[in-house]
């Protein structure tokens, strides 16, 4: 019974744990995920808090692993570890069926799990969890009540600054595809032989007044009776899909630039704003001095963004700007603005509004080999 709990408590401990500090190294990525969620399932009006809920729900996760494994105020844990399981699994089952999201995201970046092997994961999950919780009484606390709980407080205190400081200043471990040493042309290649998306295709004819549904192998080629109506194709499966994909830079005029910058010959610096209404006008004015210094020092400068055309042209300011799709900024860099430097197409820095190098700085950077 005694080598069960430990066992139990060491799955269960090192899952939470781990589980929390992956999404709070990257707690902007887990609030895009829970906003996914709250449009799919129409709770839009909760996409404010994101962010607050996905540091909190990181914390809990965290706090709870710690608390099992470590046996500090472990009936907290074990208590705090059911109710999420209770939640969780239940709905996990909801999204496997319905599959609203592909990525259910409760390892953040770090490891991809579809919906159908988090609801198996939580499945298992659950044994040592009950397990754990049928025989709470026996637990005894070694360090005291007091103790215990001043160890909780720091440790909650360490959490919360750590997730902030990946907040400001980026994750300190990048499970990003556009990571820095990535040279991007590589990961936008679609492997030969591998598989690719599968659709079923159907289509409506018409005779006296009567459509019916026809595929590919049964449709009525020679027979003229019968009236094409329209044709439905469904995606029935997945194909291979590059860890770069939908990567196009287009300019105010309408050019695309992606094949241009990406092999552009010259360090490329990019600013990049997913919306530039939503930046303090600040940071926007250093980041459009950076340009200007930019363009001053032989490197191209070009600003990203997925605002509104309307939008931008109040900036006429003499730069570059691209279109880029939203969700693409949001891979690329969790800020905004963010910045990266590109040397021949590969990632050569990344930064934040907050840790953008000084110019000094920034020209040891590029003209670095």
């Amino acid at each position: 019974m005694k080598l069960l709990r430990i066992l139990s408590r060491i799955i269960i401990g090192t899952v939470f744990i781990f589980s929390g500090t992956v999404k709070a190294i990257d707690p902007l990525g887990f609030a895009y995920k829970l906003q996914d969620y709250f449009q799919a399932f129409n709770l839009d009006f909760l996409k404010n808090i994101s962010l607050l809920a996905a540091i909190l729900l990181c914390a809990i996760e965290f706090i709870a692993g710690f608390c099992v494994l470590f046996n500090i105020r472990q009936k907290i844990g074990v208590w705090i570890v059911l109710i999420m399981m209770i939640i969780f699994t239940p709905l996990t089952f909801i999204l496997a069926l319905t599959n609203p999201v592909s990525d259910c995201g409760c390892f953040g970046d770090a490891i991809h799990l579809t919906n159908w092997q988090t609801f198996f994961k939580n499945i298992i999950l659950l044994i040592p969890a009950i397990f754990l919780f049928v025989t709470h009484n026996r637990i005894i606390p070694h360090l005291g009540i007091t103790r215990e709980y001043v160890i909780l407080s720091i440790m909650l205190v360490f959490f919360f600054l750590f997730s902030f400081y990946n907040l400001r200043y980026l994750p300190v471990i990048d499970f990003l595809p556009y990571k820095t040493g990535t040279y991007i042309p590589d990961k936008m290649v679609i492997p030969e032989g591998t598989p690719v998306d599968k659709y079923e295709t159907t289509f409506i004819y018409e005779k006296d007044g009567q459509a019916k549904e026809f595929t590919l192998d049964n449709y009525p080629a020679d027979d003229t009776a019968w009236k094409f109506v329209e044709q439905k194709s469904v995606l029935i499966s997945h194909g291979y899909q590059p860890p770069v994909h939908d990567l196009t830079m287009v300019s105010m005029h309408g050019d695309d630039l992606t094949q241009n910058i990406l092999s552009s010959e010259k360090p490329v610096f990019l600013m990049i704003s997913r919306k530039l209404e939503n930046v303090d006008q600040e940071l926007l004015r250093k980041g459009f001095e950076l340009g200007y210094w930019c363009m001053g020092n032989i490197t191209d400068f070009y600003i990203l963004t997925a605002s509104g055309a309307d939008e931008v042209r109040k900036f006429n300011n003499g730069l570059t700007f691209c279109f880029t799709d939203e969700t693409t900024l949001k891979t690329m860099i969790r800020s905004n603005p963010g910045y990266i430097l590109l040397k021949k197409g590969t990632v050569d820095g990344k930064w934040s509004w907050a840790n953008v190098p000084e110019k000094e700085e920034l020209s040891k950077l590029i003209n670095a080999q």
